[in-house]
């Protein structure tokens, strides 16, 4: 299962890379599709680093959680 989990999340990343690409070059004027620019996006995103939750901040801590 964490698999597909997996995988579906690389999907994700790949999905949002295209639509954003596209809509880019649709707001520039592009009158075809540049692949290079797309390839490029989708390399970009699944190279990004993954957002790691560092914990708490200190105003969200209290006497309950502040160890």
């Amino acid at each position: 299962m964490a698999m597909a989990d997996k995988d579906n999340a690389r999907r994700s990343i790949i999905s949002a890379a295209i639509t954003a690409e596209l809509a880019r070059q649709a707001d520039a004027g592009a009158e075809g599709f540049d692949v290079e620019a797309i390839a490029a996006a989708v390399d970009a995103a699944l190279d990004a680093p993954e957002r790691i939750d560092e914990g708490k901040r200190p105003s969200e801590l209290n006497a309950t959680n502040d160890d």
